[in-house]
């Protein structure tokens, strides 16, 4: 199979799994997530009909098509995810609420009949998981954490000022067999939503180790 290019986004629920969460909980983060996802994307100028994606049951993969510019992902997506994930969370039970790891990358991808394969997936996901952005996710009064590869960040973010890189702090993803850098930032962690502090805390209580 050709490879062909993509930029990559993933993202991960955090907590999705917790015995806390009934599957009608579930039903409802599904459908939140999507929801958000879609309404950030075509609000970015990445309209969503033209991405490919795999659902992951906890999260979902989007691969962007090469004509839409990168820094639509870092510059605007991010941000665009945290009000309607602060919505989804201020109308819905505790058990149903959404915090969101958000992984960017971009690189060769080749596509089968069964979905795609390409190491440059293998290190977004590598990268959602890093312990740095979970650790960052748990203690952050927010609804979302980004991390993007040192790739993405070195040829996109740091060369585009309204991707705002000094956001961003440098760390170590260290995954399986990845050892690489990521950078980490918070959207909207600083900003006073009233939502945000009650949503961690009502969790928090609820489901003691939540997000671990």
């Amino acid at each position: 199979m050709t490879a062909v290019h993509r930029s990559i986004v993933c993202v991960d629920v955090e907590g999705y799994g917790h015995r806390s969460r009934t599957d009608w909980d579930r039903l409802a983060v599904r459908r939140g997530m999507y929801a958000a996802l879609q309404r950030a994307f075509t609000g970015s100028g990445v309209p969503w009909n033209s991405c490919y994606y795999e659902d992951r049951g906890d999260g979902a993969m989007v691969l962007v098509p090469p004509g839409v510019p990168k820094e639509r992902l870092a510059a605007r997506l991010p941000d665009a995810l945290v009000p309607p994930l602060v919505r989804h969370n201020c109308t819905t039970a505790p058990g149903a609420r959404i915090r969101l790891r958000v992984a960017l990358h971009a690189g060769e991808i080749r596509y089968d009949p069964h979905g795609v394969v390409g190491s440059s997936l293998n290190l977004a996901f590598r990268l959602l998981e890093a312990e740095p952005v979970k650790s960052a996710l748990r203690a952050s009064p927010g609804v979302l954490a980004l991390i993007a590869s040192d790739w993405f960040y070195d040829e996109v973010i740091r060369q585009t000022p309204v991707c705002a890189p000094d956001a961003y702090r440098s760390v170590l993803v260290a995954v399986k067999e990845t050892r690489t850098r990521g950078w980490l930032r918070l959207p909207g962690a600083d900003a006073e939503r009233p939502a945000h502090r009650p949503v961690r805390q009502l969790i928090g209580r609820a489901w003691p180790g939540f997000g671990r």
